[in-house]
């Protein structure tokens, strides 16, 4: 199973909000430049965040994203549900399928992706930003903020 691009920058923009709280705010071009994706998709996967409740989106000139759940409280498995979609992973009406009615493929499929989804929700947004991980995205932060004010 791959994650769509969706949920892996939707991942990325947790993980660089989790560690510490920002003021002012991180900014969606600070995200969109640290990771190399392109503002108007990183606008997309912000703003289904926000509607989650996951985080915070402020528009405007002193706007910016911050993070508005407890990472402790993000389980994986549940965030890449939301970001992955009810997407099948074999679509076999669309290929036409003579088999669709006596196959058992796509069930079983479904059965191993809820498995993936039940072994990330082992893991919380925090076990993700422990140790080096979240100390090098602070990094990154001050490094950006810094280059910023030079």
């Amino acid at each position: 199973m791959k994650l769509t691009r969706f949920s892996d920058i939707g991942l990325r923009v947790l993980m660089y909000l989790a560690k510490e709280t920002r003021t002012p705010p991180v900014t969606v071009s600070e995200v969109s430049q640290q990771f190399d994706v392109p503002h108007n998709h990183l606008v997309k996967v912000v703003g289904t965040m926000a509607k989650m409740g996951w985080i915070d989106a402020v528009r405007g000139r002193n706007g910016g994203i911050r993070l508005a759940a407890d990472p402790g409280s993000l389980r994986i498995g549940s965030v890449l549900r939301v970001l992955e979609g009810d997407n099948e992973a074999i679509d076999c009406e669309g290929i036409g399928c003579r088999l669709s009615g006596d196959c058992r493929l796509r069930a079983i499929l479904r059965d191993g992706i809820e498995a993936f989804y039940s072994a990330m929700d082992e893991y919380t947004l925090a076990d993700i930003v422990g140790g080096n991980t979240g100390e090098y995205i602070v990094k990154m932060h001050r490094s950006f903020t810094m280059g910023r004010a030079a």
